[in-house]
């Protein structure tokens, strides 16, 4: 009898931990959108003046899950280039504006926008590419609606975003190049990381319950969100950026990711010293060289 209760109670622990870590996994606490703004200028990450002075658009384009995902367009004349930036987890598109200048400075258009479940868009959980990289699918065409069939369009992604970036690449042969900084390589073994370190639990059988509780909540499993199986045959350019010294994110899986890219150009980039998120703060000058070198040797730039 007493067994049985003994069972029975860390059966109970195990369940509502799952439940716990799932729904910090697909429910985040995301930072207010406003609040993102004042953040970036805080951190000296972006430049209010430079930023009221540009031409911009402020659109809602149509997700197909049935929301709207909000978004800001960065025309650059008529340039027929346009680089779509992916923001990281927990924030909003103005993450991907210390970005922006760079490419607008070659040239590109720049959409910015802000992922399901965060900033101003819809969407009530958050799925790392399951639904995401059907989102940029949509602003993909958005954007190909209002400057041609023509436009080359490539994909910047931070963190997350990076992820999902590189997971929307096996599904779209058109995209002409990727830049991934800081992304995971794989969400299981990411989340194991974070398992062990944040919540001091073993891997097994933990991961396992929380997965298949997220898989019920929302559909999608952890083995499934794997960028690092999506860039194998991905015969884009693509260009992995790292910091040394990210403690969220290991710079390892950016290196196993550049290691299993098998075809199309590629570049790994690791700035010594940058945190997660941080490698652009940390040396702004060698980032925009390297992005122009990048683009240059694909015949983008």
């Amino acid at each position: 009898m007493i067994i049985a209760v003994i069972a029975l109670s860390v059966f109970a622990f195990l369940l509502l931990a799952g439940f716990v870590f799932s729904s910090k996994v697909i429910k985040p606490r995301c930072v207010p959108y406003e609040e993102t703004y004042r953040m970036e200028i805080d951190k000296s990450r972006f430049d209010p003046v430079w930023y009221d002075k540009l031409a911009k658009e402020e659109h809602w384009i149509d997700s197909p899950y049935g929301y709207k995902l909000h978004a800001i367009y960065l025309p650059c004349d008529a340039s027929k280039k346009t680089v779509i930036i992916c923001h990281g987890i927990t924030y909003s598109l103005f993450g991907s504006m210390k970005y922006a200048r760079i490419f607008l400075d070659l040239g590109f258009n720049v959409m910015a926008y802000d992922h399901r479940n965060h900033g101003k868009s819809g969407g009530k959980d958050t799925t790392f590419g399951h639904y995401e990289k059907y989102d940029l699918k949509a602003v993909k065409e958005w954007v190909l609606e209002r400057t041609g069939e023509e436009t080359t369009v490539g994909l910047h992604g931070e963190s997350m975003g990076a992820a999902i970036a590189l997971q929307y690449l096996a599904i779209d042969e058109k995209i002409s190049f990727c830049i991934a900084d800081c992304g995971f390589s794989d969400l299981k073994e990411l989340l194991k990381i974070r398992v062990e370190k944040d919540f001091h639990l073993p891997a097994f059988p933990f991961m396992d319950i929380a997965g298949l509780i997220t898989r019920v909540r929302t559909g999608m499993s952890f083995a499934d969100i794997s960028p690092i199986k999506a860039v194998g045959g991905v015969r884009a350019p693509v260009m992995f950026v790292h910091g040394s010294d990210d403690w969220y994110v290991p710079a390892f899986m950016s290196r196993k990711m550049y290691e299993a890219k098998k075809t199309g150009p590629k570049k790994l980039l690791v700035v010594p010293g940058a945190g997660h998120a941080s490698s652009i703060a940390t040396d702004p000058a060698r980032y925009a060289v390297q992005i122009r070198s990048f683009l240059e040797e694909c015949g983008l730039s």
